[in-house]
This record gives structure tokens, sequence and C-alpha cells, in this order.
């Protein structure tokens, strides 16, 4: 390492140097019309582009030195580049190259386990549990067709997929059904199989509802998603072996999700229009 190399010592695990100021600070141009964020942000995606970046990401205190400005200007171009899917970046975490573009992708038409699709693509499942106990909640209990006063169990948590958040998701069930699964750990695990293991309750068909939304500043945090990204909710009602047994809220991002539908000349599938997109959940 040369006199004039920085070290990025805010990135974990292993040191990131980039060349000092006077190498990269070059390419910025402070009596052009440009913003200084926006060269900073032109610079770092041609040098994403080329590869350069092979031991790792520059941290923000190490571009802040190779470019000579503020860290205002530094947080404001990683923004942008977070926003573009390009690299990861959030408040108290080292900023990293977003791993390559692919999606998780969900049929629509069948019960599906966002926990099974997760790892079908060989990305590793987790979740971090914000809530899990037994409430009343009249208005999902009209959902699932109780009295107002019903217990039902209620489950909260983001999903990750290779350690990044993925879906915020909320999820009710009676509690005569399900009581059993507050003693459950579902940092990685799926209800559908503790349901059927511990309970010995299989849901069957049911319905969903998916739209487009903006999610509110709280969902983006949890999500640790920008602005310019926008979410898909999904609004799930399961049937169990006697009536509805699952209602189902999940906000899930909109760069890292897809859902894919099958369909032919003869039969062709149906769409139904919402005159309401509803607020994200």
């Amino acid at each position: 390492m040369t006199g004039s190399d920085v070290v990025s010592s805010d990135v974990a695990g292993s040191d990131v140097r980039v060349p000092g100021p006077g190498a990269w600070s070059a390419v910025i141009d402070r009596g052009a019309a440009l913003p200084l964020w926006a060269q900073v942000h032109a610079d770092l995606r041609r040098r994403l582009t080329e590869e350069q970046f092979t031991v790792g990401f520059p941290g923000e205190l190490a571009l802040v030195e190779a470019y000579d400005v503020s860290r205002h200007t530094v947080r404001e171009a990683l923004r942008r580049l977070r926003d573009e899917g390009v690299v990861i970046a959030g408040r108290g975490r080292r900023p990293r190259i977003a791993p390559g573009t692919r999606r998780i992708t969900q049929p629509l038409g069948a019960l599906y386990s966002l926990f099974a699709s997760v790892e079908a693509e060989g990305l590793e499942q987790r979740s971090i549990v914000r809530v899990r106990e037994i409430r009343q909640d009249p208005e999902i209990a009209v959902q699932l067709a109780l009295p107002e006063q019903a217990e039902l169990f209620y489950l909260e948590r983001v999903r990750l997929a290779a350690d990044e958040p993925l879906a915020l998701d909320r999820v009710w069930l009676p509690a005569d059904l399900a009581r059993p699964l507050v003693d459950v750990d579902f940092g990685h695990t799926a209800v559908y199989r503790e349901l059927e293991r511990r309970c010995g309750v299989r849901l069957g068909g049911g319905e969903e509802i998916i739209h487009a939304v903006v999610p509110s500043r709280i969902d983006r945090e949890l999500l640790d998603i920008g602005s310019g990204v926008a979410a898909f909710a999904i609004e799930r009602r399961t049937q169990g072996p006697s009536g509805p047994a699952e209602y189902r809220r999940t906000l899930v991002r909109g760069d890292r999700f897809a859902v894919a539908v099958q369909f032919s000349t003869g039969n062709g599938y149906r769409l139904a229009l919402s005159t309401t997109a509803g607020p994200a959940s």
C-alpha cells in the first residue's frame, strides 16, 4: 500500500484500498453545473461496470477521502446506487455490491411458500421476527369468518433472502388452530410447515390480491429500500379443513420479486381490475 492509498476502515471483514486524493478526486469538476454527488455517482457506476471492485466496495469514509468531498455527497451518490439496485447500502451497514439481478419468482394460482421459493433460488432464507403472540383484532377476525372477539395467532416478520430484506410479512391464524405456534422460532422455518407439523392442519386453496404500492416511510426502513423503489402488496385468504384458516398481508420489494402465470390460447387467464389501489400494508 502506498502512502497515498486510503484504507476503508468502515468495511467489516477486510480492508478495501482505494487511491487517495489526487487520483479519484481528479474526476470531480467543482466548476461544472452537474452536482458533486452526481459526478461521484457517475464515476462509481463506471468503475462498477469495469469491475474495478474485485476485493470489495469501499466504505463511506474511504470514498470521502478518495473523492475529496463531504460525507453527505458520498451518501447521496450511494443512495442513488442503492435505488438502482446496484449497491446495497443502509444506515449503519457497510455498502457492498448487490448480488446479481436475480429475482424471487412466485407462481400465480398455487399455494406457494415464500420460504421454499427463496431456497429454490439457492439463496439462504431467514426471518427477523418482530411479533409472535396471541391477540384480538376485530377487523381480521371478520376476514376469517370469526366472532370479532376471537383470539388470533399473529406473526410479523421481516423476510430475508441472502441476508437482505425481501418482504414484510404479517400473518393471522385462528388461535384455536394455531396456538402451539406461539412457541416456534420462525427465524428459519415456514408457517405452513409448522402448522402441519405441530397443529395437524394443512391449508388448501384460497384467494389472493396483488397490487403495486408506494411503501410508507417505516416500511421502507424495514425493507431497506429508497423512495424510488415500489413494492407489491399481497393480500391472501386461505382455506383450512373447515373454513378460512389464514389471513396474510405481505409487502414485497418490487426490485427483488416477480409473479409468473401460465396461460394458453384455449384457456387464457382471468384479469380482475380493482378501482382502488389500497394503502401499503
